[in-house]
């Protein structure tokens, strides 16, 4: 009894640190984040330590499955102790730009509007769509900035009539050029050739500038030593993960962790780096390095470190200034992410990167190593297969001595990760989501990972498809048929080993472990097999909306609007002569529509003293100035579909609806 207080002691540690010192100090605060990172670093070292003096060093030295499985797995938590270093030491300083970006655009923007810099928006595109497309370039048009100091430049790699003719009437520059050489990078310095303006704003065609974007991200720019300025990246749509889980309301996208947290903590130690859209480019630090590099598949990273070389920085301003599509479907998903790990290592080969670039300090070149990429998928398989080799070989992951050993130095480990995660990511982790959505990438990402290490250049650049042209929805059978087969493995080993004549365990202590660990891998395999099974998407999403609308004569009040329809409440007893109506919106012109349906339920909206409402659904389909305008009312600043909060309940309640309710398609 004496024996597990003493183990679990570290634990209760742990557990006072966090709620006496950590949970009373505010995470924007440097030094509590610099002191809760380097405790939890303490933590992990302590328990490399006992790893590697009593669990690895004692194994026999004699050659069997098991010595070589040992220090192999050591091997695996020592890249994983390599990254969550790394993680640690970028998350413990934080800044905020947004009070020096007030601070300069009111001495920016006081001088006349003939002496301001002239800025070129680029939206390079391929293979886009025009419901794409169009949102991009009206939003570009529409940026609050002197006309005659700002062009947007639409380049084009497929040579489109339909898409020329569409910019020549709105008033956009439609460009293209005679090859497709060097991809997007090589269209961009194509742009490049054609255009003169002192910043160069890159928006990928997907993507939609708020109105306030130059007037946010310029500013910055009086730091002569600033290179590039990127934004955070925001979606008005839900990706593969929160759809397919039926989290799209609950669950934030997968990036929020990177763009809200990570990102504001690599700028506060100067190794911020530019994602491609969302960003201001200054065309005299894209001169110095020759434009656009076209040795990597990710020319926005390589941008970065090369204009590091030449002592050009980047900074991050993290404040919500356009909206994008995320990827719509798995495969699109995938090609992404599949580009970045790819774009990613290749800088390892590259004069520019972070291992032979001149100019990159120490810090700087370790900052800048792909080691997330190179371990996280690594890890990610192991944990899951760790407990299935000893479950059907008996042989250990470790030498193992007691287990209050394991207690003492293990569980002090994970709980001050998830508390650590809880405090300084409030809003954008859960273990048990995080950990599946992590094991459902690894199966594809990581023979990624593998082939980009030994053959960095052997693909192409692929664009990730979006929009009308890319409807298709698949169920992933190759990534099911992966966790189909640990879970039956997993499941199968536990009842074996239930029975004494065809156990492989023979009484060893570290059976309970397994078991947990067993367990807990299942549920979270089973969370990753939900995400297999993919819906159908929707082309046009709706924001929710709170406003007064009009309907005819009749004043409701708008619950949910987008391009082709909106939800109206209506108070009770309203009636209509026809189903076609005229609506009214803020910020556009009236214009036809039609009620296609009538929601007969009577919920209030949640204000005192409203009435009880009915639900319009209804239709329309807006063309030419009207249909700008509400592009410009609904993507350029007044919405958003962030989730702001994170409901474990309700995510844990869709979650058993997603994997045991009826299909809902």
């Amino acid at each position: 009894m004496v024996q597990h207080l003493v183990a679990i002691a570290p634990t209760f540690l742990v557990l006072s640190f966090f709620l006496i010192f950590t949970f009373g100090q505010s995470r924007r605060r440097t030094p509590s984040r610099a002191i809760t990172c380097a405790f939890v670093f303490a933590i992990a070292a302590r328990y490399l330590i006992w790893r590697f003096t009593d669990t690895v060093l004692p194994y026999p030295s004699d050659g069997s499955f098991g010595f070589y499985w040992v220090w192999l797995l050591f091997a695996v938590e020592l890249l994983a102790f390599a990254d969550v270093g790394l993680f640690l030491v970028i998350m413990s300083r934080f800044v905020d730009r947004s009070a020096e970006a007030d601070r300069l655009e009111h001495i920016f923007f006081a001088r006349h509007a003939r002496d301001l810099p002239t800025v070129d928006v680029f939206i390079p595109t391929y293979n886009e769509p025009l419901d794409v497309l169009e949102r991009t370039i009206i939003g570009a048009l529409a940026l609050d900035y002197p006309r005659d100091k700002l062009k947007v430049y639409v380049l084009d790699d497929s040579r489109r009539e339909w898409l020329r003719d569409f910019c020549e009437e709105k008033g956009a520059i439609h460009v293209t050029r005679p090859d497709n050489a060097h991809a997007k990078a090589g269209n961009m310095n194509n742009g490049l050739t054609v255009s003169t303006g002192e910043f160069v704003v890159i928006f990928d065609a997907d993507f939609v500038a708020y109105r306030t974007f130059l007037r946010r991200t310029l500013p910055l720019f009086m730091d002569e030593s600033l290179g590039i300025v990127q934004t955070p990246q925001h979606f008005f749509n839900a990706d593969p993960v929160q759809s397919n889980l039926g989290l799209a309301r609950i669950w934030p996208d997968e990036q929020r962790l990177f763009f809200d947290e990570m990102a504001t903590c690599r700028d506060a130690w100067d190794v911020s780096f530019c994602c491609g859209s969302c960003s201001v480019i200054r065309r005299k630090a894209l001169e110095a390095i020759g434009g656009f590099p076209t040795t990597s598949i990710t020319e926005d990273l390589l941008t970065t470190l090369a204009m590091l070389n030449k002592g050009y920085k980047t900074r991050y301003l993290n404040e919500r200034l356009s909206m994008g599509l995320a990827a719509e479907n798995l495969k699109g998903y995938f090609i992404q992410r599949e580009r970045w790990c790819q774009g990613g290592i290749q800088t390892l080969y590259l004069g520019q990167g972070p291992l032979r670039g001149p100019g990159l300090s120490p810090f700087q070149r370790i900052m800048f190593l792909p080691l997330s990429w190179l371990a996280q998928y690594v890890v990610r398989f192991a944990i899951l297969i760790v407990p299935v080799v000893y479950l059907w070989t008996g042989v250990e992951p470790l030498y193992f001595t007691e287990v209050s050993d394991l207690i003492s130095h293990q569980l002090p480990v994970l709980t001050a990760y998830f508390l650590l995660m809880a405090w300084i990511t409030p809003t954008r982790y859960l273990p048990i989501i995080s950990s599946a959505v992590g094991a459902f990438t690894t199966f594809r990402m990581l023979p990624t990972v593998l082939s980009s290490v030994v053959r960095p250049f052997g693909k192409p650049f692929k664009v990730t498809p979006k929009g009308s042209g890319n409807e298709d929805s698949r169920f992933d059978g190759y990534t099911f048929a992966w966790i189909a087969t640990l879970v039956g493995l997993s499941a199968t080993g536990l009842v074996v080993n239930v029975v004494p004549e065809w156990s492989h365990i023979h009484g060893s202590r570290f059976s309970v472990f397994a078991g947990c660990w067993v367990g807990i891998n299942i549920v979270v395999l089973m969370i990753a097999a939900l995400i297999c099974f993919e819906k159908p998407r929707r082309i046009s999403g709706a924001f929710l909306a709170d406003e007064p609308v009009s309907l005819d004569d009749v004043v409701g009040r708008a619950v949910s609007l987008s391009l082709d329809k909106a939800v109206i409440a209506v108070p009770v007893g309203t009636r209509f002569s026809s189903k076609l109506v005229t609506l009214a919106l803020d910020k556009a012109d009236p214009f036809h529509a039609e009620i296609r349906q009538i929601t007969q339920r009577g919920r209030k909206l949640g204000r005192p003293g409203d009435q009880r409402f009915h639900y319009l659904h209804i239709h329309y389909d807006v063309r030419g100035k009207t249909r700008d305008q509400l592009i410009r009312k609904l993507y350029t600043g007044s919405y958003a579909q962030d989730v702001e909060e994170i409901d474990s309940p309700a995510i844990t309640l869709e979650l058993m609806r997603t994997a045991f309710g009826p299909a809902r398609y």
